[in-house]
């Protein structure tokens, strides 16, 4: 088997990528009509299916909520992009200030495509329970 290194330019989806993480609330841009977001809190919810949204409006409602929770001072900082036809995975920093506290929290997403769209991503900080902390909610119940 051989490995080909892909040296052109950017591919489409890592476009698409950059553009979401420069503004999340643009998600329903992107999306199929019933994609699945797996949130980073999941492991901490007791019921599975709080930790997923599904959907493209509740998507979009979902990063809405979080840009809203840090009283819109979130900043998704990527250090890196990488995607093909079928995956994607981001890298960087997850930065928000709330109450004169800061938040500088790694995050890798991972997502995964299908004819173009975001059919399913998965939300993935370093710790979430921080995360869940500094946004006043160490429930890990998903934003309402």
């Amino acid at each position: 088997m051989s490995t080909q290194l892909q040296t052109s330019a950017a591919h489409p989806n890592v476009q698409k990528l950059r553009t979401l993480y420069a503004d999340l609330s643009r998600i329903g841009e992107f999306v199929a009509d019933d994609m699945v977001l797996h949130t980073a809190h999941r492991e901490l919810c007791r019921d599975r299916a709080a930790g997923r949204v599904v959907g493209k409006a509740a998507a979009a409602t979902h990063e809405r909520e979080l840009i809203r929770m840090t009283g819109g001072t979130l900043l998704m900082d990527v250090q890196h992009i990488f995607a093909n036809d079928h995956f994607g995975a981001a890298f960087g920093v997850l930065r928000a200030h709330l109450g004169g506290a800061s938040l500088a929290m790694p995050f890798c997403g991972v997502w995964r495509f299908r004819g173009g769209l975001i059919t399913e991503h998965w939300e993935n900080a370093y710790d979430v329970a921080s995360v869940m902390a500094f946004l006043g909610d160490e429930s890990g119940s998903p934003p309402a």
